[in-house]
C-alpha cells in the first residue's frame, strides 16, 4: 500500500464517483428526512472491499462505516454531510433534481460522493492485515437545519475513541484546483433570538394613550448594535443582526405588541456566553423606561468551528505535496456556520475548503442559489487530499 497506488486508484474510480454524485443530485432529501439517501449510501458501502466495512446507522438518516485494522492504532474520522435544501433547482443539468422544491444547492452531494470514493479505495486497498488502527466514515444528516445532525451522531457514540477528525466543503467561488486551510477560528456560532415587546395599543392619533411598541422596538434595534460597537472587544468578531420586525396591521393603529427576530454570530466562546446577558440588559432598560414589558428567547445554535493547529498543518503539507504551493490558499474566516464543530468538540481536527468553481464554464453561482453547481474535478482533488492526509495522520508512509 503506497500513496502513489492509492492516488492511481482515485483516478481509476473517479468516473464512478461522478456517477454517485449525479445520482444523489437527482434524488435530494431535506434535513432529518434523508432516509432514502442514507439507505443508498449504506447499500454502496456494504459492497466495498468484499464487505470489509462495518456499516451501521447511528440515527435513522445517517450512516457510519468503520474500516478496522488487524492491530490497534489511531482512529481517524472523516465526515461528509448528506442533506439538501428547500430550493427549486434552475441549473438545466441533465441530472437535475427530481424532487420538486428540493435541491443539492450546497455541494453535499459532492461531499458524500467524495467520501464514498475514499471509503471504497480504503476498503479495497488498505488490507486489514497491513492496517493498524481505524478509519471511520461519517455520513451526517441535517447539517443545514439547526439543531443539526452532528450532535445527534456524537450522542450516538460515533466519536468514541476517535483521535482525529477531518472534513471538507466544496467552494464554488474558488477555482477548481485550489484547496484552502486555516488554523484556529474558521466559522461562527449561529445563535437565534426572539424578542416580544408588549405595550398598550391605541389610536395613532392619540399616542399619549398608548405604549408605542413600534417606537420602543425601533430603539431596541438601534441599541442592540451597541453590543458590537461598545460592549465587545473590537478584536473579537461579533455580529448582531435583527432580521425581522413584525407588528401592526393598519396605518392608524399603534399595535399592542411587536416581535423581533435575528441572529448572533460569534467565534469566541467566552464572548458568545456574554451576549444574551448584554441583550437582556438593553431590552430591559428600554422597555422599563417606556412602561412596556418584554420576553426574550435566546436559542444557541452550532458551536464556533475552530480548527486544530497541528491537524491543519498536516493537511496543508499534504496539499502542497500533492499539488504544489500554488494550490494552497488560506481561508478567510467567515461568520457562516457548520455543525462540523460538534465533531471538533470531541477530537482535534480540521475542516478545509476545496475549490469547485470554473468561470470559463459558468460555474460561478454561490451556495444556496438555484443555479449552483460544481466542477466535478473537485471530487478527485478531494479524494486525493483525504487519502494522503489519512496516511499521514495514521502514521503510514
Amino acid at each position: 500500500m503506497t500513496l502513489e497506488h492509492l492516488l492511481a486508484q482515485a483516478e481509476a474510480i473517479y468516473p464512478k464517483v461522478v456517477e454517485w454524485r449525479r445520482y444523489l443530485h437527482r434524488h435530494p432529501e431535506l434535513s432529518f428526512a434523508e432516509k432514502k439517501t442514507a439507505a443508498y449510501i449504506a447499500e454502496l458501502l456494504r459492497t466495498f472491499g468484499g464487505g470489509s466495512l462495518v456499516v451501521s446507522q447511528p440515527t435513522p438518516s445517517s450512516v457510519m462505516a468503520r474500516l478496522i485494522g488487524s492491530r490497534p492504532g489511531k482512529v481517524l474520522a472523516i465526515r461528509a454531510d448528506i442533506d439538501a435544501l428547500p430550493i427549486e433547482e434552475d441549473t438545466g443539468l441533465a441530472f437535475s433534481s427530481e424532487n420538486a422544491g428540493v435541491m443539492h444547492a450546497c455541494g453535499h452531494d459532492g461531499h458524500t460522493a467524495t467520501v464514498l470514493g475514499v471509503a471504497r479505495i480504503a476498503a479495497e486497498q488498505m488490507h486489514t492485515d497491513e492496517f493498524e488502527g481505524e478509519i471511520r466514515f461519517l455520513f451526517q444528516h441535517a447539517e443545514e437545519l439547526p439543531p443539526g445532525g452532528a450532535d445527534e451522531m456524537v450522542a450516538a457514540g460515533v466519536m468514541e475513541g476517535v483521535d482525529w477528525v477531518i472534513g471538507a466543503h466544496l467552494q464554488s467561488p474558488v477555482e477548481v484546483g485550489k484547496v484552502g486551510v486555516v488554523a484556529g477560528p474558521m466559522l461562527a456560532s449561529p445563535d437565534t433570538f426572539y424578542i416580544t415587546i408588549k405595550g398598550v395599543g391605541g389610536h395613532a392619533a392619540e399616542p399619549h394613550r398608548a405604549v408605542d411598541t413600534i417606537a420602543i422596538g425601533a430603539q431596541v434595534v438601534t441599541n442592540l448594535q451597541h453590543i458590537v460597537s461598545r460592549a465587545a472587544n473590537p478584536m473579537k468578531p461579533l455580529v448582531v443582526s435583527v432580521t425581522q420586525f413584525i407588528g401592526g396591521h393598519a396605518h392608524n393603529v399603534i399595535p399592542g405588541s411587536v416581535e423581533l427576530c435575528g441572529t448572533v454570530r460569534c467565534m469566541d466562546p467566552e464572548l458568545r456566553d456574554q451576549v444574551p446577558e448584554l441583550m437582556e440588559r438593553i431590552i430591559d432598560g428600554i422597555t422599563q423606561a417606556h412602561g412596556a414589558e418584554y420576553e426574550l428567547r435566546y436559542v444557541y445554535g452550532y458551536r464556533p468551528l475552530i480548527n486544530h493547529k497541528e491537524v491543519t498543518q498536516i493537511v496543508a503539507d499534504t496539499i502542497v505535496e500533492l499539488f504544489g504551493k500554488e494550490a494552497l490558499y488560506e481561508i478567510e474566516p467567515s461568520m457562516s456556520a457548520d455543525d462540523f464543530s460538534a465533531f471538533l468538540n470531541e477530537a482535534p481536527g480540521t475542516y478545509f475548503n476545496i475549490g469547485a468553481g470554473n468561470r470559463e464554464q459558468g460555474i460561478v453561482y454561490p451556495h444556496h442559489h438555484p443555479k449552483f453547481t460544481i466542477d466535478e474535478r473537485s471530487l478527485l482533488v478531494g479524494m486525493k487530499v483525504f487519502l494522503a492526509a489519512s496516511l499521514k495522520l495514521l502514521g503510514k508512509k
